[in-house]
């Protein structure tokens, strides 16, 4: 980048101080929040980012530096594209999970099935069966808080809220309900991955590493911080 095109020292110290202000707007919306989901939370996670994203780009254009910290997944969504005022909206969830206990997951369902007075049938020895009955009686949210009652391991997650001008017809969509997704009438999205974790976990390992000299590794510079988990990415 040649002289002339370099943003100004005063454009940096702008940007940085929108940083400043971003931050300020997103651990105050935190502080506010109304649930898990919280769309001001979003909003402001997404104001964050972009003043972090643009702040890095002068400071890098001006002096050739960087910042330590990255925000996953916001280069990815496209533009929305869709209607201001949607007169409709699908949510769409996708929830992962693994057998972790088999016996468990069977033992929730013979229960289920002892409790169903009016049923004969004798599915709950399967794994498959006794998924069937799990998620025929609990709602998925509740499936989600209690998983690990009924066997069950969390994966990723994923949850899309998506704008569309008229309601679906009755039906219209059962057979194949992921298969049209608009990515550009994405109004909001929430990720939880453990990839977010493991990144954290890269960087604790590159900043814990020990010294080593002629002597061996310097065993005090392990402090009891080193047993902490890292906090969890949910954006």
């Amino acid at each position: 980048m040649s002289d002339a095109a370099q943003p100004t020292a005063a454009e940096v110290r702008a940007a940085a101080e929108a940083v400043k202000t971003a931050l300020d707007r997103h651990l105050a919306a935190v502080e506010r929040r109304s649930g898990e989901d919280d769309p001001a939370v979003y909003e402001a996670f997404n104001e964050l980012a972009a003043a972090a994203e643009a702040y890095d780009e002068l400071l890098y254009d001006r002096y050739d530096e960087v910042t330590p910290f990255e925000i996953p997944g916001t280069d990815d969504a496209p533009p929305y594209t869709g209607p201001e005022e949607p007169n409709a909206l699908s949510v769409l969830i996708r929830r992962d999970y693994t057998v972790a206990e088999p016996q468990r997951l069977l033992a929730q369902a013979q229960r289920i099935e002892a409790a169903d007075d009016d049923s004969g049938a004798d599915i709950s020895g399967t794994v498959h069966g006794a998924l069937g009955l799990l998620f025929g009686e609990f709602e998925p949210d509740e499936i989600a808080s209690r998983h690990k009652e009924f066997g069950l391991e969390e994966g990723d997650s994923t949850l899309w809220v998506t704008a569309a001008d008229e309601p679906a017809d009755a039906g219209e969509w059962l057979e194949a309900p992921f298969e049209q997704v608009d990515a550009q009438r994405v109004v909001c999205r929430f990720d939880v991955s453990a990839v977010f974790d493991d990144d954290i976990d890269m960087d604790d390992d590159d900043e814990d590493e020990p010294d080593v000299d002629a002597d061996g590794p310097d065993a005090d510079v392990l402090g009891e911080d080193d047993d902490l988990e890292p906090l969890d990415a949910d954006r």
